[in-house]
């Protein structure tokens, strides 16, 4: 079903991308999804699978480069289109809306060298058929959500010790360790944003950013990982062996390395919120229409005074989470990186998460039994969006951040 939207100020094209993106979230995204999830981690990426077809028609369609400016071939579209349209995509399928925007190696281009731009941003902004597969690689066996803790105290400890390190050879970085199996395209990628340790006097602040291709003598990956959920979208390990990158490769490097990471995490973790709104809207619209047609104890369900509490409170949460993440994602894709606020970041992506999760899980419960069984949507909903509360950084960690933001630096001032 087309869902309501409270924005009155929607264009012709806004209302545009939005259709053409849920036609090709329902008639693509979801069959596919459900196929995939039923399919092992190998079969997901299998020459074989359906999992390519999604993949070079979405490309095709230009969905994988809707954030990148329209100079480098990007989609052009404002950060109010590109959230009004991830939603709809993750409504289809937030696993693989997370596997069409895994290059954030372009998103970090567009902010580094010519030669950068030249080499990543803009081949992968022109890329038609799927070939062009990027990954961004920052957790690590050991280390976790707490490589994501830019600006926390713990973030500067040097008694921290990262397994990825890079150290300058001349003009050359060598770069050896393991990143762990949570790499989003992992075991597909063709290039790579990878953060790792260069100075480890500062902690996880001592680290770097690199973009450099993966097929480098040196570098090998693991097996895809098996999860509960998202299992459309391939993550696993890579490894790197004495792997030598040139020092052009260096995005940023640790004299800027806490401030880049922080600024590029307050525009992940919203758009991971807009993704989760999708997914919770989706549960709350399987409900909804089951509700109707089920009849339980001589009369639909929708006419039962408790199962329309139930479906209320749903429908209460998706749209506050809707307002967050699009108000926090329209943020800090608009204004300059150091006036990106990471408390509202870290608040949409947490909240609209846990909605993800609650709302799955009455949907489970108001269509009862059949919530739980296999033949119907809302149990991998669920599960997708049990993964959602850990990707780009577990909901706990990220909430110990977003405290120590507020409780030192708000209210911000009004200055941008």
């Amino acid at each position: 079903m087309e869902y309501f939207d409270l924005n009155m100020n929607l264009t012709e094209d806004d209302l545009a991308l939005k259709a053409h993106a849920n036609k090709f979230a329902r008639e693509v995204m979801r069959p596919i999804s459900i196929k995939l999830d039923q399919m092992t981690p190998e079969e997901v990426i299998a020459p074989e699978s359906p999992f390519w077809d999604f993949m070079k028609i979405a490309y095709e369609k230009g969905y994988h480069k809707l954030q990148f400016p329209e100079v480098f071939g990007g989609g052009g579209l404002s950060p109010f289109q590109v959230a009004l349209v991830m939603e709809e995509l993750a409504w289809g399928s937030f696993g693989l809306t997370l596997a069409l925007n895994t290059s954030l190696d372009a998103a970090v281009a567009m902010g580094g060298t010519e030669e950068h731009i030249k080499n990543f941003t803009i081949p992968y902004c022109q890329c038609k058929d799927g070939s062009y597969r990027g990954s961004w690689a920052i957790t690590e066996p050991d280390h976790g959500s707490d490589t994501l803790m830019a600006n926390y105290p713990s973030f500067r400890d040097p008694n921290i010790k990262a397994q990825c390190r890079a150290r300058q050879d001349g003009n050359e970085y060598v770069i050896s360790g393991q990143k762990a199996a949570w790499v989003s395209g992992g075991t597909i990628a063709t290039s790579i944003l990878l953060m790792c340790q260069i100075d480890s006097s500062k902690g996880h602040a001592g680290g770097g950013m690199f973009i450099f291709s993966l097929d480098r003598p040196g570098v090998s990956k693991g097996k895809p990982w098996n999860k509960i959920g998202s299992r459309d979208l391939n993550q696993g390990e890579i490894f790197f062996d004495e792997v030598r990158v040139p020092k052009e490769a260096l995005v940023v490097g640790p004299e800027n390395y806490e401030a880049a990471l922080g600024a590029h995490l307050c525009m992940t973790t919203p758009m991971v919120g807009v993704w989760a709104t999708g997914l919770a809207r989706a549960g709350f619209e399987e409900a909804l229409s089951f509700a109707k047609e089920r009849v339980q104890g001589g009369k639909p369900l929708i006419d039962h005074p408790t199962i329309q509490v139930k479906l209320f409170n749903m429908f209460q949460k998706v749209e506050a989470s809707r307002q967050l993440c699009r108000a926090a994602f329209i943020y800090n894709w608009t204004v300059p990186a150091e006036k990106r606020i990471p408390e509202y970041a870290m608040a949409a992506k947490t909240f609209a998460t846990q909605t993800a999760l609650d709302v799955t899980s009455d949907a489970i419960q108001v269509m009862g039994g059949n919530g739980l069984s296999k033949e119907y949507l809302v149990e991998k909903l669920f599960r997708d969006a049990r993964t959602s509360l850990i990707c780009d950084g577990a909901n706990d960690t990220l909430s110990l951040v977003g405290g120590y933001n507020v409780t030192r630096y708000y209210p911000r001032k009004a200055d941008v």
